[in-house]
Order: C-alpha cells, then structure tokens, then sequence
C-alpha cells in the first residue's frame, strides 16, 4: 500500500503550523541574547512601545508574573549514590542573565511581523558580560565560570548503571583489554518546517487554542500543563502536518508559552513563526555525548566485562529529554548484542553555554551503538582476532532470549547471528577484496565496515495507548489516536492495520491525529514506537470491531450470534452474507453510530537489531569520502508496511551519514558563538552521498504488542553510524590510521592523510 498523504504534502496542500491565521491575530518576534553569558543590567523598551503597531513588549518578569514555572525535563529518578538532580530555572523568557546565544530575552507583539521586528531593533538592553563555557570541559574545570548559582562546578548529575565492583573484577582477570574514546559531536535537527506557534484564549472558558508542531498530543498537553497549571481540559492542541520531528518536535520550547501568555493578556490570537536562523540557535539540539568504552576479553575472545565512562553536554538548561537520553537511555543498551557477563557505566551531565540538548533521532541509542561497535571492531584489530569471529563467538544466542542483561534490561526477541550471515551474504562480503583491488588501481582507498547493533524501542511515559473508531453518517471509518506523524505515514499504516484486521478495503478508512470528544491516551510518536503502540492498538481495535458489529449483523441477517461466522470482511450464516462495510452504512442513521468503538492495549519495549555493512572510497588527494555501497539488514520484527519501512531506513542511514561525514554544530570556545548557523556553514547530507541504499529485513516477531513489530524509526541511524565509520577506518588503516572522530569531513581526511604519509 502507497503513502495516501504524499499528493496533499507534495502539491501545496498540507497545512502546517505557519498556515493557520486566525481572525485580529497578532504576530510576535523575539529578541534573543547576541552572547552566550551575561548578566541583564537594564532593558529600556520604551521606544519599541512607543513604535506604531506595536500592541506590547513581554519580559521575564511577565512570565514570572503569570506564575509560570520552570520548564520541565523527564528525570525524576536518583543518580549514582542516590543524588538528585540539580535543576535550575528553566525560564520563559530570561530572568536577570542569559545563558547561551539566542536565548529568549523579550517578546515584541504587533499587528504585523515586519512592524515587531522594526520593534525589536528599538529595545536598549545594557549586559554585564561574563565568561562562556561552550563544552564539557570548558565547564568542569578548575575556575570555570558558574552558569547557575545552585549548580556547583556545573556538574548537573551523575548516574550509572550496573555492578561496578563486579565488572572491576573481570577487568582484573582479562587477558586483553581495548580501550576507545568516541565523540557523537553535537548537530541541529533542522526539521524542514521551522518551529512556530499560534495561539488562541478564550477568556469565557478559560481555554487555550494552540496550533503547534509537535509528536503526540498528549506528551505536549503534559508539558504545557506543567509550566502552566492548567488543566489539559483547558489546552486544545489543534495541529494538522508538522514537517519533520526527529525528536526535536517533542518538547514544549519557551516561545509557546511567551505566545500564550500574550494571547491571554491582549485577548487577542498571537503567532510566532520561527526563522531558519532561530531554528539553529534555539532547537533542542542533538547528540553532545563524549563515551570513553573498555572491553575486556580472555585469552580465546570471550568477552568477560564492558564498561563505560560517559560525559553530556546537557546545554544552557536541562531541557525535556535531554538528561535522561545522556543515562537512562545510553545504558539501557550498553551491551548490545553481545553476552557480556559483567557491565557499569557512568555517566556525568554539565550545563555548558550552548543551547539545550535534548531528542534527536534515536536519542542516545546510536551514540551507544556506535561506541560499542567501534570499540569491538579496534578490540579484535588490537588484538589479533578476526572481527566476524569475534562477533560471532559472542553473540547472545537466539536459545537464551527472552535475555536479561547484567544491569536488567530484558531483551524480547533476536536472532543477531543470523541477521549477521544474512547481511554478509547480502553485501557480497568476500567479493569486497577484489573491489578494495579495484579502487587501488583507481588510486582510491577503499574500507569495509560492518556494525551489529541494537536499540531500545516502544518506550512511553503513558500506561495504555488508547485508540478511537467512528464513523460518519455515510458509514466511513475515522480512526483517530493521541499519536502524530512528521512524515512516518500514519494515514497509510493505521487504516491498513484496521483494514487487514477486519478484511476490508482501506479505503474505507482515514485516519486523523486528533482525538474526538472522548479523550484519548498514549505516547505518541517517538522512540520507534508508532507502529508496535498506536498500531498494536488498532489491531486491538479491528478485532474489536468485529465483535462489536456481532449482534448488529445477526439482527440484519435474523439469525442467533452462535450461528455467526466473520471471514474476508463480511458476517455469514448458511448462504446468506452481509459486509462489515454494508453493514456500518446501514447503521449509519442511528445517532450515535453503533460501532463508534474504543480500544487500547498495553506493549511494552521491543530491541530492533540488525547488521548495517558498508563501503567507503576515498580520494586521498582530496580527501572526499563516497558511500560505494551500503546494505542494512534489519530485524524490525513483523513488517507491516515495506515501502514505509524501507523510506524510514534510508532516512535514518542519510541521518547517519549526515553526522559522520559532515554536521557539526560547533561553538566558539571562548566567546560561546555559534559557528554553524546556517546551512552556508553547517553541513547537511545530500542526495548523492548515498546514491543506493540496499535494504533488507529479517524479521523475528516481537511477542510484547498485538502486531510483533518492533519499530524502525531510529535503525537507521543506530546502524549508519558504527558501519560508516568502521568503513572509514579501515579504508584509512594501511596508512597507520586507526582512530577519527567524526564529522569526516574532506579537509579532516585529506590533513590525516598528509600526516601519515610524511610519519
């Protein structure tokens, strides 16, 4: 079945934030901090007010007012010995000092865009300038400067996970030990559409109309209820298409609340849309993880113990999901596919002046996977072993699942092994000798990499996803849930689900991310989990349907439920039939409709695996690096949509690409400016990079959702990144090369190149 959303989005006819107008709305724009720390001496906006047009000038001091709290984040869980998190203000809008380089310091609402920003160059602001920390280092210094009063050495949060002494232990008896430090710099989501929000307050029901990008209804009410106090029943989330999320479309940024705090005060709608420029300084951004990884082996290769030593760059704040990506979710999976007897990590957290780190596609999932494949990958060149046979030997068995690691994650399902054969097999890993022969006569240098990696899927912070059926006075389905696409196909997928669950035509069924009346739970989108939870739900909900109509039908068909049988769409009973299609038109002049129908479940978390294999050329008299060839194999559990799943994959590997081979959100390390701020300076992937991407699926089903999938949003990406770079790495290995760090971008390549050949 084809993507049934791709005409609208494709001829000018989705509706994003930035489309929605509504009726004497006023526009904002912000003025944000030109430097990365500063205490606010004064802010004179009397000439901004004065200016015509001008409707208001908000500040912090509005906010604080208001009684809006800080904004929040997703850890509520103790640290190593017990500690809690040390969480500072997150403000609205500034209060006193500014803390990275676009920081939101005043809102300027007017009745036009052009006449806020002519506004905004009004307002006199007078700072005291204090020093920058723009890295982790930087901030955990001795003599750093303090960026929160509360937060001593900035140093936020440590946490770690699984036996320390125990894994010490089996260091002390290994035979080998390989040790490997690897960056996962920091990047900008940089989602097609820019973030933006308009928002609407009706004074006589004390309810707020938002039209906002976002993942899921319910995550974003929660959080703007947070900060807010109110009610979700006085927070109506009316969103149509948001153009791309990655994780960044997850929280609840500053600006939506500066919005709906004007839009109350002047009884008037007020809308903000965000420009590229602010999109690079202001997004959550990713990644800003440094993961130092030991290996210990015993003398034939087992492997006996891992462990790591990881550093966060959390950002000027601790923003939504950001500490809890940098330790919860970079250690659930710190073993990956490997029976590994004895692991720990530890991790530290520091707020740095730079802007918030928080979700970006796979949120720590890939950052693991990438250091555990890496590490393995120099473990057996260190030490001797060939790198399939150290794999091989010790992979968790398909025999032992379900399998619980040292530090207690459960892994459902996997047969790692067999995904790893079946991909070498798939990428023609013994003809790779001939084509490296090949690339050499063409003056190239050619690697080969391959990564086995693992990822955590179907987490949610809601107990049950909850998903709705009604139909119309034609009798058409409308499915609706809490959960929303930024381009994943939930109009394809979730009317196939319902439609193979109850034999019928999808295109008797639509779906709309908007819950009806009835309020609705669950996740949303996010850590792969759409398809094995909103859609575990609408398997649920089929094959509720069809008892639901049970009665109806026999009634039409005068016969005793017993005597019922439902098969490829319809009910029968001897030779007399009626389709479950007919059926619901029939009933449609009953008010409500008899099938109107909820559903929910249950599912927990899934592993999606796989085996990523590539292959990269490179020019070492440019220094320019080309993808030869890629192949993913995937075990995503049951597929139930291939040409979605095969448009999630090649997103997720160019994503990966895009970090090792470009992106690079860097900070001036003195004065904490944004270097990369526009697309002129900051590298994203493109087309031709990956010019194919062979993709396969190897599915073992998941037993913990109605559908056995497993979830492909972030695999892409978790195996992209250990694949590209081993390729690269190998390919630079006759030269002496044995450790980068990413982005491998040509002028790196090309300067390492140089320095070996003249060492």
């Amino acid at each position: 079945m084809s993507r049934r959303e791709d005409h609208r989005l494709t001829t000018g006819q989705g509706r994003y934030t930035a489309d929605w107008n509504l009726p004497a709305q006023l526009h904002a724009v912000f003025l944000r901090a030109d430097r990365a720390h500063a205490e606010i001496i004064s802010l004179d906006a009397s000439r901004a007010l004065a200016h015509p047009g001008v409707v208001a000038v908000l500040t912090g001091d509005d906010a604080r007012a208001a009684g809006f709290k800080s904004l929040p984040n997703v850890v509520n869980y103790p640290g190593k010995g017990g500690q809690a998190m040390k969480k500072p203000l997150h403000p609205v809008l500034a209060l006193g000092r500014v803390r990275f380089v676009g920081e939101a310091i005043a809102m300027v609402v007017a009745e036009s865009a052009a006449i806020a920003e002519d506004a905004r160059d009004l307002i006199e602001i007078d700072y005291n300038d204090l020093p920058a920390a723009a890295t982790f280092a930087a901030a955990v210094a001795s003599g750093a400067p303090q960026l929160h009063a509360d937060v001593t050495g900035n140093l936020a949060f440590e946490f770690d996970s699984g036996d320390e002494k125990t894994t010490q232990e089996a260091f002390a008896r290994a035979k080998f030990v390989s040790k490997l430090t690897v960056e996962s710099q920091r990047l900008v989501g940089n989602p097609l559409e820019p973030r933006a929000c308009v928002a609407m307050f009706d004074e006589a029901s004390g309810k707020y109309t938002l039209h906002l990008p976002l993942q899921g209804i319910g995550g974003m009410r929660g959080q703007l209820g947070v900060v807010t106090g109110l009610d979700k029943e006085k927070l109506d989330i009316v969103t149509q298409d948001v153009g791309g999320s990655f994780g960044v479309r997850g929280a609840a940024y500053p600006e939506y609340f500066a919005v709906m705090l004007a839009a109350k005060k002047l009884n008037r709608p007020v809308k903000w849309v965000g420009t590229r420029s602010e999109i690079f300084m202001t997004d959550y951004q990713g990644r800003a993880l440094s993961l130092t990884g030991e290996l210990a082996l015993d003398a034939d290769g087992s492997m006996l113990a891992i462990r790591f030593d990881d550093r966060a760059d959390l950002g000027a704040y601790a923003a939504a999901f950001g500490p809890y990506i940098a330790t919860k979710n970079v250690t659930i999976t710190m073993g990956g596919v490997y029976r590994i007897p004895a692991m720990y990590a530890r991790t530290r957290l520091a707020y740095t002046n730079a802007a918030p780190v928080s979700a970006y596609r796979g949120a720590g999932r890939p950052d693991i996977a990438y250091a555990i494949e890496t590490l393995v990958e120099h473990a057996a060149r260190e030490h001797g072993f060939d790198p399939i046979e150290l794999r091989r030997k010790n992979f968790i068995p398909s025999s032992a699942m379900p399998y619980t690691t040292p530090n207690g994650t459960v892994y459902d399902s996997g047969d790692f092994l067999a995904v790893m054969e079946d991909a070498m097999q798939r990428a023609d890993w013994n003809g790779f000798k001939a084509r490296r022969a090949h690339s050499e006569r063409a003056g190239k240098l050619r690697g080969l990499g391959i990564a086995t990696y693992l990822e955590a899927g179907g987490g949610g912070s809601a107990a049950k996803d909850q998903v709705a059926a009604e139909f119309d006075a034609e009798g058409r389905m409308t499915l609706f849930a809490v959960t929303h696409s930024s381009g994943q196909g939930h109009e394809t997928v979730f009317p196939q689900i319902v439609a193979t669950a109850l034999g019928i035509d999808p295109a008797n069924i639509s779906f709309y991310p908007r819950p009806p009346e009835a309020a609705l739970m669950g996740s949303g989108t996010g850590g792969s989990r759409g398809a094995l939870g909103t859609g575990s739900a609408f398997r649920v909900l089929g094959e509720k349907l069809i008892e639901v109509a049970r009665p109806h039908a026999a009634a039409k068909l005068k016969v005793s439920e017993s005597e019922l049988r439902y098969s490829a769409g319809a009910f029968s009973a001897g030779d007399r039939s009626l389709g479950f299609v007919d059926l619901a038109r029939e009933l449609a002049r009953i008010d409500p409709h008899p099938l109107n129908t909820v559903a929910e479940g249950s599912f927990g978390a899934t592993y999606p695996n796989g085996c990523h294999i590539a292959e990269v050329e490179i020019d070492p008299e440019t220094g320019a690096a080309t993808v030869a060839r890629y192949t993913a194999m995937d075990d995503l559990g049951n597929v139930i949509n291939p040409v979605l799943v095969e448009g999630q994959v090649h997103g997720g590997v160019v994503q990966g690409a895009g970090q090792v081979f470009g992106e690079h959100a860097i900070y001036d390390e003195s004065s904490g400016q944004l270097l990369t701020g526009s697309f002129q300076d900051y590298a994203m992937p493109r087309a031709h990079w990956l010019r194919t991407i062979d993709v396969h699926d190897h599915p073992v089903p998941a037993p913990g959702n109605a559908l056995g999938a497993k979830g492909v949003g972030e695999s892409g990406c978790s195996g992209s990144l250990p694949a590209l770079v081993n390729a690269t790495i190998d390919a630079l290995r006759p030269l002496g090369i044995t450790h980068l760090d990413m982005p491998f971008t040509p002028a790196k390549l090309w300067r390492a190149i140089e320095q070996a050949r003249k060492s």
